[in-house]
């Protein structure tokens, strides 16, 4: 995959042919199609049409075989792995991997601080407003914030 960014992550449809083509190796377009139907039934067209533009961005081969063509992948799960999860980074948190694991960690651990955090800094710090709203809230969000 020579392309950098986005680009180097097939759009879902896209990835799951690929993801048939990974379990299977290589296989035509009647059998990706099966493959796909037992949780997203597609025409032969829609699947044939995903094939080609994966033919295309140079992510699986095209052979003739026959009247049919067979397609196989030219890209690992693993590099494809590797982009999205750069492109998660780059994206989400400012290009540092310490601060996905820190993020990971704290999800790991439980109940995200920052849903709490979150729900406290949601603008709705007029008292009386919410009938439910009462004082034992604030000791709950101090015990997250602590």
């Amino acid at each position: 995959m020579s392309r950098r960014g986005a680009r180097d992550i097939p759009p879902p449809l896209e990835l799951e042919c690929l993801s048939v083509l990974w379990r299977l190796g290589e296989s035509n377009v009647r059998t990706v199609q099966e493959a796909l139907a037992a949780n997203r039934p597609l025409a032969y067209t829609t699947v044939m049409t995903m094939l080609e533009r994966l033919a295309r961005k140079q992510l699986v081969s095209r052979r003739k075989a026959g009247r049919h063509f067979l397609y196989a992948s030219q890209v690992d799960r693993n590099t494809v792995r590797q982009n999205a999860v750069r492109n998660l980074v780059d994206s989400l948190f400012d290009a540092s991997p310490a601060q996905l694991m820190a993020f990971l960690a704290a999800e790991a651990a439980g109940p995200a601080p920052l849903t709490a955090a979150a729900t406290a800094g949601n603008g709705s710090d007029d008292a009386g407003d919410d009938p439910d709203d009462n004082d034992s809230g604030d000791n709950d969000i101090d015990a997250v914030l602590l």
